[in-house]
């Protein structure tokens, strides 16, 4: 099976993604860990002014297969959340890189997002797996 990951966006190895503009980045999960996850029936997001920190848990998605940690690749201040997401967080399978993305961060270092997997990477790593 083969997934879309777009190349103007980053990756965690934990399947979280980010998309930076300027020092605003917006988080979700990539279409591979949607996949891997089946039926999602539970989202925890973190609140809008939530610190995050990046490698560190903000929060859960429930399948009904199982309970993942969701990881920061940033660190910076939650300014706004999907809301949509915590009502419905099935539609997180419908368009997981638009309409289903968890959270936009300021950023305090725009930077540290060049740690993360460029697309490549992350394909290389997802599907060799």
């Amino acid at each position: 099976m083969s997934f879309e990951y777009p190349q103007d966006f980053r990756y965690l190895d934990s399947h979280e993604y980010v998309r930076l503009d300027g020092e605003i980045a917006t988080i979700g999960i990539t279409e591979f860990a949607v996949n891997e996850l089946g039926d999602i029936v539970f989202l925890e997001l973190p609140e809008i002014g939530d610190a995050l920190t990046r490698g560190e848990n903000f929060g859960t998605i429930e399948s009904v297969k199982a309970v993942e940690e969701l990881n920061s690749p940033v660190t910076g201040t939650v300014i706004e959340r999907n809301e949509a997401l915590i009502n419905s967080p099935e539609e997180v399978s419908e368009d997981p890189y638009g309409e289903g993305w968890f959270l936009k961060v300021r950023v305090n270092d725009p930077g540290e997002v060049e740690d993360a997997l460029t697309a490549d990477e992350y394909r290389a790593q997802v599907e060799g797996e």
